[in-house]
């Protein structure tokens, strides 16, 4: 839990400063830590950008006082950024394909935000799409736009990066963490690589995403159950830079589930399937760097835990593979 030692004005002042906790199933010699952002008020790394976006916003004049942000999301955004816009006096919508997890529209309804929803197989590209149709229907509306604002990268630049290489002292070996908009990877990935250019940089997608594609490998393009990473468009993720990224791991939605029920009984993480993907990926680096496969300035692998289980119990996330599969 966030740690404060004075009473604080707004529940932005929660958001950042989560713990950074060891996985115990990797290799002793090169430990991975997970920066669990669940931490965060809104349970998840999104809040992150919510907050940080939105008051940049606000300080550039790119949104009026008392304006409308429409932001296409799969759920986590639109909950971090319902919560700063509440508390910035601004009205909230969001965009959300039919597909993803109710607990993240209840919440977003639950902070005032108001809910589109968006045809599954039209995915995040039709929600960007319709965010953009409704903010041009409405008076003083704008589209932040997580995919291609480099605000969300500046974020995690800002906040997220220095966070992991305080704690570890800077002995970062490798970064590892799932790729959706990009933002988190791009921000660690570009504090990193000014800390020390030879620091291993891993992006996480589901077997099915194209991120792979942009570093000129192989994909098979297909419907994958992991939520709020990969993409079947990278052509829309402008964030997402190769030349930041060494390589891209792909973890299987079975791998990702087996890992995020094993945190779960063996080190005490309620995380979703995106964090189970950056385990599994993470775990696999750690141990490439132990083989001698990766030469990493140190032997130390950072990650991100990105929200919390409790979003998808009701899609059996604990449940066989099967019955995950059925519900998701």
């Amino acid at each position: 839990m966030t740690a404060h030692s004075e009473p604080l004005d707004s529940v932005l002042a929660t958001v950042g400063e989560t713990p950074l906790v060891r996985v115990h199933a990797a290799p002793d010699a090169v430990p991975v830590y997970a920066k669990v952002e669940s931490f965060n008020p809104g349970a998840s790394v999104k809040d992150r950008i919510g907050r940080y976006m939105l008051e940049a916003m606000l300080d550039r004049g790119d949104l009026a006082p008392g304006g409308t942000v429409v932001e296409p999301t799969a759920g986590n955004t639109g909950i971090g950024m319902a919560i700063a816009a509440g508390q910035l006096d601004l009205e909230a919508v969001f965009v959300v394909p039919e597909k993803f997890s109710v607990e993240k529209q209840r919440l977003m309804a639950a902070l005032g935000a108001e809910i589109v929803t968006t045809p599954t197989d039209d995915g995040i590209p039709g929600a960007i799409d319709r965010a953009y149709d409704i903010a041009a229907e409405r008076e003083n509306a704008v589209v932040p736009e997580q995919f291609s604002n480099p605000l969300n990268v500046e974020a995690h630049y800002e906040t997220t990066a220095p966070e992991v290489f305080d704690a570890l002292d800077g002995a970062v070996g490798a970064v590892v963490a799932g790729v959706g908009t990009a933002g988190t990877l791009m921000g660690l990935a570009r504090y990193a690589r000014e800390q020390d250019p030879a620091i291993h940089v891993v992006a996480v997608e589901p077997e099915g995403s194209e991120f792979a594609t942009l570093l000129g490998g192989d994909s098979d393009d297909r419907d994958y159950l992991i939520e709020g990473i990969g993409t079947h468009d990278p052509e829309r993720n402008e964030l997402f830079d190769p030349d930041l990224v060494d390589e891209v791991r792909q973890v299987s939605d079975r791998a990702a589930h087996a890992e995020l029920k094993r945190l779960a009984t063996e080190e005490g993480h309620l995380v979703g399937s995106s964090a189970g993907a950056a385990s599994v990926a993470a775990r696999r680096v750690a141990e490439a760097i132990d083989g001698g496969e990766i030469d990493a300035p140190a032997d130390s692998v950072a990650t991100v835990f990105p929200d919390s289980s409790e979003r998808y119990l009701s899609k059996d996330i604990y449940g066989s593979f099967e019955d995950w599969s059925e519900h998701t």
